[in-house]
């Protein structure tokens, strides 16, 4: 939920996931003072590279396009991997964690 609205992360995923610059994503709610929570994409580059700003700027045009503005990434985080749980699907709760561990409230 962001400023009041309903996001589901597959949802972005899936269109995140299309972009060619792209090779995994798992999209998740960060604080944001203003809506709460921030719609946010993490993803892994392909090749092991960095998202350039250009590749970015395309992938939240592309969400806001397909999706409308409301889940379009605020943030796209570029990182080496995303965490797995054991049956090997993006471990959210560990990625929430990352961000949420100093706002004082719990992940679920």
């Amino acid at each position: 939920v962001t400023g009041g609205f309903n996001v589901f992360p597959r949802e972005v995923e899936d269109v995140v996931a299309e972009h060619p610059d792209v090779a995994q994503v798992a999209v998740i709610g960060t604080p944001d003072p203003k809506w709460g929570e921030a719609v946010t994409a993490i993803v892994v580059p392909r090749a092991g590279g960095q998202l350039s700003a250009e590749s970015v700027a395309e992938i939240q045009e592309s969400v806001k396009t397909r999706k409308g503005s409301v889940q379009t990434p605020k943030q796209v985080i570029s990182v080496d991997a995303i965490p797995l749980t054991a049956l090997g699907k993006p471990d959210k709760k560990a990625l929430r964690a990352q961000h949420w561990g100093s706002e004082g409230r719990s992940v679920g």
